[in-house]
């Protein structure tokens, strides 16, 4: 193959460079044919340093960018450079990388959770799509509280929120908890309480907090279970509340970790009530908020006809 052919190339009616040398002295075009002939062996090697943005460190993808002494960046960060190289300062120009591209097509690249246990290979282009859905990626510390960065498996996250967050820890699949508030007017999506509870093998979240829905403050509760979504559908929960000779009852099927805490909060996928009936449950007065929150875990089994089955833990 003519090395020329397969070099950077700026804009059509400019002329193509005769030879483009990567950090490690390789020419493209030298780099191309090793891929194709190798490409996992490529993959390990200068190849995958060569398609790392030396801006933002992540992968680059079509279309990836260059100036004219050959450093590359990715589009995103062409952008933020305002069109000047961030290695030789030169002028970037519209100068598209063909030949780094077509190398990028004939890779094959591990998970980057290979660490984590994925021993998934996929093509280059394709390896990002895997990685956003990856089953063994790492999970984000589901407290509410802070803006923690945590991140982790199910086993490290749970000692974090134990140890860290001094978060309350229970065994069994009910639970019975209280929540008092002196002033129900201060609001400001303040997170009030998480719980986590072991049971069946596995660990959930209780969230309950205040926060404003439109003009209106409520209350929410709501279960999140700390694992994927698929493993989440194979059990259900209950909350109630009530006073007075009243109550209200809440069914669903927890929502998974992966769901941000954001996310299932504003999508109302839970147990709200409004402060008016919070306050009707708290009795008294009316002026201060003392609500009893009672709920049940179980697991879904299958019967031999194919209806659902309650597993209730003991």
């Amino acid at each position: 193959m003519d090395v020329a052919s397969v070099d950077c190339v700026s804009l059509p009616d400019a002329p193509a460079p005769a030879d483009v040398d990567d950090a490690n002295g390789l020419g493209l075009g030298t780099l191309l044919a090793a891929a194709r002939a190798y490409p996992k062996a490529a993959s390990a090697g200068g190849v995958h340093e060569l398609l790392e943005c030396p801006v933002c460190t992540n992968s680059m993808f079509p279309p990836i960018h260059q100036c004219q002494n050959g450093h590359t960046l990715c589009s995103t960060c062409k952008a933020r450079v305002h069109n000047r190289c961030p290695t030789c300062r030169q002028e970037l120009g519209d100068i598209r990388c063909l030949a780094l591209e077509k190398v990028a097509e004939s890779l094959e690249l591990p998970c980057k959770y290979y660490t984590l246990g994925c021993q998934e290979i996929f093509p280059y282009y394709s390896k990002i799509k895997h990685e956003a859905q990856c089953s063994l990626r790492p999970y984000h510390c589901p407290y509410a509280g802070s803006e923690c960065a945590a991140a982790g498996d199910i086993p490290y996250l749970v000692s974090h929120l134990r140890d860290d967050h001094k978060v309350d820890m229970h065994s069994g699949c009910t639970f019975n908890h209280r929540y008092v508030k002196s002033n129900p007017r201060e609001v400001e999506n303040a997170t009030w309480m998480l719980t986590v509870f072991h049971c069946f093998g596995q660990y959930f979240c209780l969230h309950f907090e205040a926060f404003q829905l439109g003009m209106a403050p409520v209350y929410m509760a709501f279960l999140r279970f700390m694992g994927d979504e698929n493993e989440a559908k194979n059990y259900s929960y209950s909350l109630e509340v009530g006073a007075n000779g009243r109550k209200m009852v809440w069914e669903g099927t927890p929502r998974s970790v992966r769901d941000s805490h954001r996310k299932v909060r504003d999508s109302h996928d839970g147990l709200i009530i409004q402060r008016n009936m919070a306050l009707f449950f708290s009795g008294g007065d009316r002026k201060e908020l003392k609500l009893r929150i009672t709920g049940r875990i179980w697991k879904e089994q299958q019967s031999p006809d194919g209806a659902c089955i309650p597993n209730l833990c003991s």
